[in-house]
């Protein structure tokens, strides 16, 4: 039993963090940063990165967990979760990609 009890909050963590970690939840719109200042540009830039930085963190715990072989569909929900992870890092380089062109030629 000891097993199960360990088990169980390392699958409730996945299936949530998988289910809020659709890379379809939020798309970003490119001119809304040409209407920003050079401040507004760094502090949107600054948030893109700790958001990246926070997804390539949980994207790793997720890859390092040791599923237990028992324990079934769990190795699969993992990767799933860490390829939601990797198309969110994905979609944020982007809008980092974005943000740096206008930063570039404004300020």
């Amino acid at each position: 039993m000891k097993a199960i009890s360990t088990a169980t909050p390392l699958i409730c963590s996945l299936v949530l963090v998988g289910g809020c970690a659709s890379p379809f939840h939020a798309s970003f719109d490119a001119a809304k940063y040409d209407k920003m200042s050079c401040v507004e540009l760094n502090v949107a830039m600054g948030e893109v990165a700790k958001e990246m930085s926070a997804t390539a963190i949980t994207r790793g715990k997720v890859a390092k967990t040791k599923i237990p072989d028992w324990l079934w569909g769990a190795r699969r929900v993992a990767s799933t979760v860490a390829a939601r992870q990797s198309a969110k890092i994905e979609q944020l380089r982007q809008q980092e990609a974005a943000i740096a062109a206008v930063r570039r030629s404004r300020c």
